[in-house]
């Protein structure tokens, strides 16, 4: 059992992941296994809450996103890996953490008030959407989490769980819960195919890590640049320019891709040069990773059974602290 600090972190499943969420999360989960008890959450229940009337999409997506989860190393010895629906302590807390919580402090959320208006539900927006940030709560606390790894525009989340901690601690006169630290990673987000500032499922601007080589390279001519350089001749920008910005990420010889920079910006160096060399470069980092994801594909009783394992051990904690939570709410009446 690996020591350190207890980690929660996780995705929603609405999808096979893409290299945005390799650079934003996954790669770190690989670093943080080594040294952490980490607990990875595949949060069906949250991706219900604006795909409720699609209930296929979420079960699909929950055995595609354990594929991705082990095709790039996160390991069950190390990692457990939980679905969350699997545990019932979590909406137990939720239930008595809403109690904690106004309507007024709830619509002041940043986060929350952000993806209300991104998702258009103004007057048709449900409950459940609206009470995530609690579940979070819930998410984070029921094994006692001291570490979540998020981006900056879910530092609000953090906030928001760790007033709900204090809260509880104070009415109920007890230390049971533990407030939980941020960890920003220092590369947050990779820009979309299109040059659109977030890469997306739903903006259908991302590279997935399950893509072929065919259609990786299909998205990368794609790709967007600078919209001026339109002769080879032609000086060329490199900020907001999308293949800069993943040869930065992937592109190992960093001494060379700063070259080719200084090359764009003068003139003289073409587009389609730039992206055959990201494109050799993302299938050769994909590569392995698709070979490992066909098999687990090839094998989905051995993907459910580590995630049917990870939801054990994650509600034997769970159920372990509902049971300190009612002792010092008072309601362990036997």
């Amino acid at each position: 059992m690996n020591k350190g600090k207890i980690v929660l972190t996780g995705d929603r499943p609405t999808g096979p992941l893409h290299l945005g969420h390799y650079v934003g999360s996954l790669e770190n989960r690989l670093l943080l296994q080594e040294n952490n008890q980490q607990y990875v959450m595949i949060a069906d229940v949250q991706a219900l809450t604006d795909n409720f009337n699609n209930p296929t999409k979420v079960r699909d997506s929950v055995f595609e996103v354990a594929c991705d989860y082990l095709a790039v190393g996160i390991d069950p010895n190390k990692t457990t890996i939980f679905i969350q629906s699997a545990i019932p302590s979590i909406a137990e807390l939720t239930i008595f953490y809403l109690n904690l919580v106004t309507v007024n402090r709830l619509k002041r959320n940043p986060t929350l008030k952000s993806e209300i208006q991104q998702k258009g539900f103004n007057d048709n927006l449900p409950a459940g959407f609206f009470v995530y940030p609690v579940s979070q709560a819930a998410d984070i606390t029921f094994v006692k989490a001291e570490l979540v790894p998020v981006g900056q525009d879910q530092l609000p989340m953090i906030e928001q769980t760790n007033e709900i901690v204090r809260s509880f601690n104070r009415i109920y006169n007890t230390q049971v819960l533990v407030e939980v630290k941020a960890l920003v990673p220092k590369f947050a987000r990779l820009p979309g195919i299109d040059g659109k500032a977030k890469m997306s499922k739903s903006l259908g601007n991302a590279i997935f890590l399950s893509d072929s080589a065919d259609i990786v390279a299909k998205k990368v001519k794609s790709m967007y640049t600078d919209p001026e350089h339109i002769h080879v001749s032609d000086p060329g920008k490199v900020e907001g320019n999308t293949v800069f910005a993943y040869l930065d990420v992937f592109d190992k010889n960093s001494e060379e891709v700063e070259m080719l920079k200084e090359h764009y910006k003068k003139g003289g160096l073409g587009d389609m040069v730039l992206k055959k060399r990201l494109t050799d470069i993302l299938n050769n980092f994909l590569e392995p990773i698709r070979i490992r994801r066909k098999e687990f594909e090839q094998n989905p009783d051995y993907v459910l059974s580590i995630l049917k394992e990870g939801s054990e051990k994650a509600q034997s904690i769970g159920e372990k602290t509902l049971k300190e939570v009612k002792t010092a709410m008072k309601i362990d009446y036997y």
